[in-house]
């Protein structure tokens, strides 16, 4: 399939850069999952014939350490399962895991992880890759998911982390830096999260070049 027909999702608008830097149409939903249906929709109209939910997710998996890259066969949202569509898997690699979540919000603490793993046994979870499952499936179009490891499942999320993105898939700095103020603490979990982003990103940046070679 040619990989300029194929539409990446993202939150992120630094995501975005290096799908575009590799020839990828890019759609920013804003790390939610109204945001991910709106860029998923505006992709199709724009031409894409497919679908793949592309970024960073929380670990479920209490084995997975940051920077694992997880390409699923298929992803679970709100009791629903959506199939990943095999040709895309394999253009992403192949499958390595059984199936990721979608949910509404994150995954704040560890206990969350836990018992969502433990009632669904999906590898990790993230905000969009439902919402671009439902776009695909209400189009008749295939979709696929390529996420990577950012928080581990025994990792507490810090309340700074929680900040949502703005529309564009940027990190509201300021709001961040007061979080910080108002709670200094958690400065070594910020610390400690940010190492474990980037290693998810350098993973996605090793990934990119050997995926949907046209």
């Amino acid at each position: 399939m040619d990989r300029s027909k194929i539409g990446f999702v993202v939150g992120l608008s630094a995501e975005a850069k290096l799908l575009r830097r590799s020839g990828f149409r890019v759609g920013i939903g804003g790390g939610l999952p109204a945001g991910a249906a709106r860029a998923a929709e505006k992709l199709v109209l724009e031409g894409a014939i497919a679908l793949v939910s592309f970024g960073l997710a929380g670990g479920l998996n209490p084995r997975l350490p940051p920077g694992a890259i997880l390409v699923p066969r298929s992803v679970i949202d709100d009791g629903t399962i959506f199939s990943c569509d095999p040709g895309l898997i394999e253009g992403l690699g192949g499958a390595n895991a059984e199936s990721v979540m979608s949910a509404s919000q994150v995954a704040e603490t560890a206990a969350d992880k836990i018992q969502l793993f433990a009632q669904t046994k999906a590898e990790a979870i993230d905000l969009e890759s439902g919402a671009v499952a439902r776009v695909a499936a209400l189009k008749n179009i295939p979709f696929a998911v390529l996420r990577a490891v950012a928080d581990p499942a025994a990792r507490n999320l810090p309340p700074a982390a929680l900040i949502a993105l703005n529309g564009a898939g940027e990190i509201g700095f300021l709001s961040v830096l007061a979080s910080v103020f108002r709670n200094p603490a958690q400065i070594p979990a910020l610390i400690a999260l940010g190492q474990d982003a980037a290693k998810a990103r350098a993973a996605l940046i090793r990934k990119l070049p050997g995926i949907i070679t046209d």
